[in-house]
C-alpha cells in the first residue's frame, strides 16, 4: 500500500505524532511518501533513517495514493498528488471559523484523534459523521516503558506542556502553593519551555513559579529524555481548559504514574475514573488568552472550585502515597497498552482501505 504523508517532523506535538505514525506505517508494510512541512527535527539515528526513506520515495510518489496531511485546520488545502485527500487536524475548541471550515471541506475524509473532536467537525458542519474517522494517537512502549515507582517520601507533581493559559498553567500554582503550605515533602515540576514564547513571556511565567518547592526544568531535546524525568516523578498534573490530546498525560500512564486532569476535550477519549483523578468541568467559557486564542471557540472554565478541587485531588494522592510508596497506576498502564503507535496505523489502514 502506498501513502502519501504531508507533516512536520520535530520535537513539538505535532511532530512527535507524525514521526510515530510515520515509523508506525513503514512497519506494517506501508510504502510513505513523505513531504515535511518545516524543517525536520530528528534526534534518533533511527528515526533519521526512516524518514530518510520516506521523503525519498516522495521523489517518485504515487500520485493517486492518498494523501494524509497532519497540521493544522486552517492550512489543509494544499495537497500531494490525486488521490482520497484526508485532513488530520488536531485542534483544542469547539468552534471553526470560516477560513478553518473551508480548508477543512477540501479535505474528502477527516482523521480525529478523539470522539470528541469528531462531533466538534461534525457539530460545526464541516463534514457528515460519516466522512470522518476517529483515530486515536499513541504511546510507543518502548520509548516508555513502564518504570518502577520511587520510594522516597518526597512527593513529585509533574506537568509538561508550553506555558500557555490553555494548559491551566495559571491556576496549577494556586493550587500547588495550597498543598505546598500544608505539606513539607512535596515538589512541583514544570517542563514548560514554550519556543514560541517572546523573553519577556518566558520571564513572566517564570516569576509565576518561583517558589522553593517548584523545580523548572528545560525542554529536553529527546522523547528519551523525556521519559527520564518523567521516571523521576509520581503524579503527572493536567489542568488543561483544552487538548487535541495530550501526549505527556498518556506517556505518565503508560510508565505507571498516577495522573490528574481535566474531564473535558480530547484526552477524554482514554482518561476515565479508573486511571485518572478527574477534575471536574461544569460549563465552558469563551477560549481567550490575548495570544493564541480570542474568544473564536470554547474551552473549559476553571474559576476558584476548580482550584480547590485540584489542591483537594493533589492532597489525596500525596496521602495515599505516604501510605503506598510502591503505588503503580496499573489501569494507566492497561490503557496505555491499548493506544499504541501500531494501533493507530492499523486503524488508518483499515480506514483507507475501506
Amino acid at each position: 500500500m502506498n501513502i502519501n504523508l504531508m507533516a512536520p517532523i520535530n520535537q513539538l506535538g505535532y511532530g512527535v505524532a507524525s514521526l510515530n505514525i510515520l515509523k508506525a506505517l513503514q512497519k506494517e508494510g506501508v510504502n510513505v511518501a513523505l513531504s515535511v512541512i518545516g524543517q525536520p527535527q530528528i534526534t534518533i539515528e533511527e528515526d533519521a533513517q526512516a524518514v530518510k526513506r520516506a521523503i525519498e520515495s516522495a521523489k517518485t510518489f504515487d500520485n493517486k495514493a492518498p494523501c494524509i496531511k497532519i497540521w493544522h485546520q486552517n492550512q489543509m488545502a494544499e495537497r500531494m498528488g490525486s488521490g482520497r485527500f484526508v485532513g488530520f487536524p488536531i485542534f483544542e475548541l469547539d468552534t471553526f471559523d470560516a477560513v478553518e471550515k473551508r480548508q477543512l471541506q477540501s479535505c474528502e475524509i477527516i482523521f480525529t484523534c478523539s470522539r470528541w473532536a469528531q462531533k466538534v467537525v461534525t457539530d460545526n458542519q464541516v463534514k457528515s459523521y460519516y466522512d470522518t474517522n476517529v483515530i486515536p494517537l499513541g504511546v510507543d512502549p518502548t520509548m516508555f516503558p513502564t518504570a518502577k515507582p520511587n520510594i522516597t517520601d518526597k512527593t513529585v507533581f509533574l506537568n509538561c506542556g508550553k506555558w500557555e493559559i490553555r494548559k491551566g498553567h495559571d491556576v496549577l500554582i494556586e493550587s500547588f502553593k495550597r498543598v505546598a503550605e500544608q505539606y513539607d515533602n512535596v515538589e512541583l515540576w514544570m517542563m514548560c519551555t514554550n519556543p514560541f514564547n517572546s523573553p519577556e513571556e518566558e520571564a513572566k511565567w517564570t516569576k509565576l513559579y518561583d517558589h522553593p518547592k517548584v523545580k523548572l526544568i528545560p525542554r529536553m531535546p529527546s522523547q528519551r529524555e523525556v521519559y527520564n524525568i518523567m521516571t523521576h516523578a509520581d503524579c503527572g498534573v493536567f489542568p488543561s481548559r483544552g487538548e487535541g490530546w495530550n501526549l505527556e498525560l498518556l506517556e505518565m500512564m503508560a510508565i505507571g504514574r498516577h495522573v490528574i486532569a481535566t474531564n473535558y476535550s480530547a484526552h477524554t477519549e482514554f482518561c476515565n475514573e479508573d486511571n485518572c483523578g478527574l477534575l471536574t468541568i461544569k460549563e465552558v467559557e469563551p477560549a481567550f488568552d490575548g495570544k493564541w486564542f480570542f474568544g473564536q471557540g470554547n474551552w473549559a472554565k476553571l474559576d476558584d472550585e476548580s482550584i480547590s478541587e485540584l489542591e483537594t485531588q493533589m492532597i489525596n494522592f500525596h496521602k495515599m502515597r505516604s501510605e503506598q510508596k510502591d503505588y503503580v497506576n496499573q489501569n494507566g498502564i492497561e490503557t496505555a497498552n491499548n493506544f499504541s503507535w501500531q494501533n493507530t496505523a492499523k486503524k488508518i489502514i483499515r480506514c483507507l482501505q475501506n
